[in-house]
């Protein structure tokens, strides 16, 4: 299983006071030092407003392609349904020669809706924006440097060239999906590996999303090798598990709290959280032993996932914490769930 840190480059602390030019400049020696301690991947999210600086998070992963060696290089996600695919795609070539093949990107429709107003889309046109740039975007992946197409939302290509193209063949793209059945099972009739954000509820209760993703790909000829399971999830972890529940609550709540008001979720309980942090709840809070022991019970409940990424940005914490934590998920968790290995994919 590969395990890494995604980011939304939020700011360290929740009265925005840290300087923004310090403030990824930390995160980049954040993903240098994953590097170092053997994470597999880091991603960076897109968000469009005050509290993150990841609007363009190909440029903070090509910093990061500067100052690393191994570690895969990723989106978390690409908001694809306001993007041009062509930009997309020559963005993430560049970033894959820059890095000697290490890019990825996870495409996705966004659970923030500020990019569409921004870029001149329509919410109405959520699904179908998303449905038209994934045929174009995987087009010019597949089809070399020549791409005829044609559709809605953007002027047809010709047969012109796009460049560059990057070292691997083809260039990794995994589509990011919430909880809707007909992106899963889209995801599995193209045969494209599924990251799914898993930031709340009981964890298992995606299992039959999850089947319904392997079935579509096996029915479209895709073998269960091509059809990998990662999942994107909010935790912390310390020395002790009172420690990593200490730092991570107070910034937790507040930011749930907040976006609840947008979203019309409920306030952030105590009670709420200590039920999210138990076995079957969706949050990874806690030591590295009792961390590592969920994974491993969440990836057999989801019938084997091949990659768990930490979130750690709704917490509000300092730099130094969140240094810390990198260093225990790279030391303590990550062994652990590779000398576990990866169940055997079964279909329910």
């Amino acid at each position: 299983m590969q395990v890494g840190i995604d980011s939304f480059a939020a700011f360290d602390d929740a009265g925005l006071s840290l300087n923004p030019s310090e403030r990824l400049r930390r995160l980049v020696e954040q993903i240098e030092y994953a590097d170092k301690i053997g994470l597999d991947v880091f991603g960076i999210g897109e968000h469009h407003r005050r509290e993150f600086l990841d609007s363009a998070p190909t440029v903070i992963l090509a910093a990061a392609a500067a100052r690393t060696k191994r570690i895969r290089l990723t989106s978390a996600v690409t908001v694809l349904s306001a993007a041009d695919p062509v930009r997309v795609f020559q963005e993430f070539a560049t970033l894959d020669l820059l890095s000697q093949g290490r890019a990825e990107m996870v495409v996705g429709r966004g659970s923030s809706i500020e990019a569409f107003p921004l870029f001149g889309f329509k919410l109405e046109d959520y699904d179908s924006l998303f449905s038209e740039k994934l045929d174009l975007l995987l087009k010019i992946r597949d089809n070399n440097e020549h791409v005829y197409w044609s559709g809605k939302y953007r002027p047809r290509l010709n047969g012109q060239g796009i460049y560059p193209r990057p070292l691997q063949n083809p260039l990794p793209i995994w589509i990011g999906v919430g909880g809707t059945p007909e992106s899963f099972v889209r995801a599995g009739l193209l045969g494209l590996p599924l990251m799914i954000a898993i930031i709340g509820g009981e964890t298992h209760r995606f299992r039959p999303l999850i089947d319904l993703y392997r079935q579509a790909g096996m029915q479209a000829g895709y073998s269960a090798a091509q059809l990998k399971v990662g999942v994107h999830s909010l935790g912390y972890v310390a020395e002790s598990t009172q420690e990593a529940v200490g730092d991570f609550y107070p910034g937790y709540a507040r930011t749930m709290t907040d976006i609840g008001k947008e979203r019309g979720w409920p306030k952030m309980t105590r009670e709420s959280f200590d039920a999210q942090r138990g076995p079957q709840g969706a949050l990874l809070v806690g030591n590295p032993d009792d961390v590592a022991e969920k994974i491993i019970r969440h990836s057999k409940a989801l019938g084997s996932i091949s990659r768990i990424t930490f979130m750690m940005n709704p917490a509000s914490l300092p730099h130094e914490k969140l240094m810390q934590a990198t260093k225990l998920i790279g030391t303590r968790i990550a062994p652990a769930l590779r000398e576990v290995g990866e169940p055997q994919v079964k279909v329910l």
